[in-house]
């Protein structure tokens, strides 16, 4: 049974041995990359509405996850300069999907925090790209499955360290 297009021509099943030169790091890292940046880009299609950009479901996704937070430590969170996430935070507070609250000891910042409404985006986003990815899997064999369960928990292993 072949695999999809993304994957590395050097394997064309799941039962069938890659080649040696394809579980080299360098190459598999190359493939790997391909295949995740297209499988991640086509995931950022599946969202709840089209009012916010990729960037900006990022930092409602942060907050859902991680809690309130002072926008330097949510610029820091997403890896950009503090100037852009002030902008990101006032069209997120502008839309109600997030709120900017006194900070407890330092009345020079705000904390900001997701709103229901913020939330509900998130989680509609969550659910149409688990859709989207279940429909997917399901059309697969139960062995092409079973080797992305054991890949998924590669992959988590290899972003934590």
């Amino acid at each position: 049974m072949a695999v999809s297009p993304v994957a590395p021509a050097a394997l064309t099943s799941v039962t069938a041995s890659p080649s040696a030169a394809a579980c080299r790091p360098a190459s598999l890292a190359g493939d790997l990359r391909v295949a995740l940046t297209r499988a991640t880009r086509r995931l950022r299609f599946e969202r709840s509405s089209e009012r916010i950009t990729d960037g900006q479901y990022a930092v409602l996704a942060a907050l859902s996850n991680r809690g309130p937070m002072t926008p330097t430590a949510l610029a820091e969170d997403q890896h950009v300069q503090p100037p852009p996430m002030t902008r990101t935070i006032n069209v997120l507070a502008t839309a109600g999907l997030v709120r900017r609250d006194e900070h407890p000891t330092d009345r020079r910042q705000v904390i900001v925090s997701v709103t229901e409404a913020g939330l509900a985006e998130v989680r509609e986003t969550r659910r149409r790209r688990n859709e989207w990815l279940a429909k997917r899997l399901a059309g697969l064999e139960p062995a092409e499955r079973e080797v992305l369960a054991r890949a998924a928990v590669l992959l988590e292993r290899i972003a934590s360290q």
